[in-house]
């Protein structure tokens, strides 16, 4: 299994933008399918965007066009750029790997927009 790390979240006022890391450790980054969830308060986790192997990327609907995810296989890392962040948005966010339908989770950061 992939070790992850997330890093990047934090407090964030309505409109600004935040960069979210995921770091993962071991052999083979490129040949996982690479994911951003989030669980607000209250609420089940989702998928926010995924990238393939091939580069492919979906999103959540009511992120298309302020979110951007991408990989750096060279650097084993994944990343969610956040613009235009919004009070809804506020939850904590997760790193998921899978390959061969086995799936690794980060621990995890937290994102607040707030005023």
């Amino acid at each position: 299994q992939v070790q992850l790390v997330e890093s990047g979240g934090g407090l964030v006022q309505p409109g600004g933008s935040l960069r979210l890391a995921c770091a993962a450790s071991g052999s083979d980054f490129s040949g996982y399918h690479m994911g951003w969830h989030r669980q607000a308060p209250g609420k089940q986790r989702g998928l926010v965007a995924s990238i393939a192997t091939s580069g492919i990327t979906t999103y959540l609907d009511s992120v298309k066009g302020r979110f951007t995810i991408s990989r750096d296989n060279a650097k084993n890392t994944v990343y969610l750029q956040m613009n235009n962040l919004k009070p809804e948005d506020t939850a904590v966010y997760y790193c998921k790997a899978r390959r061969l339908s086995v799936d690794s989770w980060g621990q995890g950061t937290e994102v607040t927009v707030s005023a």
